[in-house]
């Protein structure tokens, strides 16, 4: 017996032995598993407590492991239970929150426990249908507005604000606002509509389907409204209409993410008070136009659609204040080739051509050619609309024959005005610098019509000769050209001289600076333009020489018939002497 004691504890030494050795060897650490990692079913603990879930055995130890193993067992069994209940549901499972790699096995438990609460106890509660509203027309909008009511409306305001036509104005935008409130966005798609559409489709939207009585209610109000409060409420309305463009555009491009565009609900009462605005007080454009020309924000090829627009708006008011626009804010666009697309020089031609349709637009616009002392064609608007019609061979577009077409109504509403006049006068100086340009450019169609304005700039003022003998030197070659036209086409170009002193004096003096240049030491080809100058000079003096003589003659024979007949008939009517002179000034230079 003796034996199995120290027997016994030989073996506990050496079992303590290599206890200590292994706990050496693991820096007092110790590998603890857990059973779902394992994907096993943990083992039941023994009562004994000396067999441990890492194998290991210690006295404290062994409380540390059993907490967690009677932990893992229970959370096991509630799974178990958690799994039972889900299955016992009629209902479709509802979805347990995403876990992440990263998240331990409490998740799990957590996952589970949301999966039981929503699925067994919360019932999923129906959404309610949203009831769709009808959707309301531009048409059946403005079909429901009460003339009576309007008039009634605008009473009040007008004596409310009696001082504040602005806020008159304002208020009578928020009244259409109301009644156009129900349009929704898809009913009134502004901006495709003016992208997609040709001017004559968008020319009467939305005024066309307002009723007359309220159109005119309308109108005769605002007819009583300064020019400076309209003007100033025609630019808001284009501030509010070009900020909703720029809330569409970054809505497309999803720059603002989770903005939400402005509505075009208020933009049909927008376009429509400003329709009104600009039929009825058509110069009311005229006085917006430099900020339109002048400020960025108003400027750009998305924008030039609501421009388009504005300005058909005041050509139903005035077809003179609709060329005027054009020809000083669309025009230009035209002629700047590195800001005129396709699509705007069509949106431009459209316009213009639009104006030109209407019933005695020539009578109207040749009549009108002076507005308030403005031309409607200034003589830079000619200069350009010449280059954009009568472009180098290389350069022509489709849009060239277009111009073509309404270059001749153009050029003559550009001329027009009373012959003689001091106003006449300063545009024909103006012009002949500008046509002298051109004709001296190489382009032989361009070359051909500006010289024949330049020569309709001498018809108009004798200082134009004057004027031409300054820039004769500068412009040879464009002189060269005129002189051959005056020699070739005499006889019709002699009748219409302004003052033929004039022109003799001037040819002379180009006479004496041709004689000049050929006796120095100009170049070849200078010295072969010299002499063509020269050549012409000497025909035309020639003729205007010829001419004076049988002037002399003519007019002495004239006065004796004159004499003779009245002595024969003394109650002869008196001779229409301005007639007379015209027929013997067109016989005296037609040789």
């Amino acid at each position: 017996m003796a034996d199995k004691p120290a027997t016994f504890e030989a073996n506990h030494a050496e079992d303590d032995e290599a206890s200590n050795a292994n706990s050496s060897n693991n820096h007092g650490w110790q590998k603890v598993t857990y059973a779902k990692r394992q994907r096993k079913v943990p083992a039941k603990p023994s009562d004994s407590g000396l067999v441990q879930a890492n194998g290991s055995a210690g006295g404290g130890a062994d409380k540390v492991f059993r907490s967690l193993e009677k932990h893992s067992e229970e959370r096991r069994q509630r799974l178990e239970a958690q799994r039972a209940a889900i299955a016992a549901q009629s209902e479709a499972p509802v979805r347990s929150k995403p876990r992440s790699d990263d998240e331990g096995d409490d998740s799990d438990v957590e996952a589970a426990d949301g999966v039981v609460d929503n699925g067994a106890t919360d019932e999923k509660k129906a959404k309610p249908k949203k009831v769709k509203k009808p959707k309301v027309t531009v048409v059946e909008a403005a079909a429901k507005i009460n003339e009576a009511d309007l008039a009634s409306f605008l009473v009040e305001v007008s004596a409310s604000y009696e001082s504040q036509q602005e806020i008159q104005l304002m208020r009578f935008a928020d009244y259409f606002g109301r009644a156009f409130s129900a349009v929704s966005a898809s009913q009134f798609p502004w901006t495709k509509l003016f992208r997609d559409s040709t001017v004559a489709k968008i020319a009467d939207i939305p005024v066309t389907h307002i009723p007359e009585g309220v159109y005119k209610t309308s109108v005769d109000w605002i007819n009583q409204r300064s020019s400076e409060s309209l003007q100033s409420f025609a630019l808001w309305s284009l501030d509010s209409i070009f900020a909703d463009l720029a809330n569409q555009h970054a809505s497309v491009k999803g720059s603002k993410k989770g903005a939400q565009p402005t509505s075009s609900k208020s933009q049909v009462a927008i376009f429509a008070v400003l329709a009104m605005v600009l039929r009825r007080k058509p110069d009311i454009l005229i006085g917006i136009l430099p900020s339109l020309r002048e400020n960025p924000k108003f400027q750009g090829p998305d924008k030039l659609p609501v421009i388009v627009w504005m300005v058909a708006q005041a050509c139903q008011g005035d077809l003179t204040v609709g060329l005027y626009s054009w020809a000083h804010n669309l025009l230009p666009i035209v002629g700047g080739k590195s800001t005129c697309n396709p699509q705007s020089r069509d949106l431009i031609l459209q316009l213009v051509e639009r104006i030109l349709s209407r019933p005695k637009a020539r009578t109207v616009l040749v009549n009108g050619a002076v507005r308030k002392g403005e031309r409607l064609l200034p003589p830079l608007a000619l200069d350009l609309l010449m280059r954009v019609t009568f472009p180098a061979s290389s350069a022509r577009v489709k849009a060239t024959e277009r111009f073509e077409a309404i270059y001749p109504t153009l050029k003559e509403v550009a001329l027009a005005g009373s012959a003689g006049s001091k106003a006449m006068k300063q545009v024909a100086q103006q012009i002949l610098t500008l046509a002298v340009r051109a004709a001296a450019e190489g382009n032989p169609e361009l070359s051909k019509e500006a010289t024949s304005i330049f020569i309709w700039c001498l018809t108009q003022n004798a200082d134009c000769y004057k004027q031409w003998d300054k820039i004769y030197l500068d412009n040879l070659e464009a002189s060269v050209a005129i002189l051959k036209k005056f020699t070739e086409e005499w006889k019709e170009l002699s009748a219409k001289q302004s003052s033929f002193d004039a022109m003799r004096e001037t040819l002379k003096s180009f006479r004496n600076k041709n004689q000049k240049a050929l006796a120095g030491e100009e170049e070849t080809s200078r010295q072969l333009l010299f002499k063509d100058a020269d050549k012409y000079c000497k025909l035309i003096l020639g003729r205007l020489s010829r001419g004076h003589g049988c002037m002399k003659s003519v007019t002495f024979a004239i006065i004796a018939l004159a004499v003779g007949a009245a002595v024969m008939s003394p109650t002869l009517e008196s001779w229409d002497w301005n007639k007379l002179s015209v027929l013997f000034t067109q016989q005296s230079f037609q040789v």
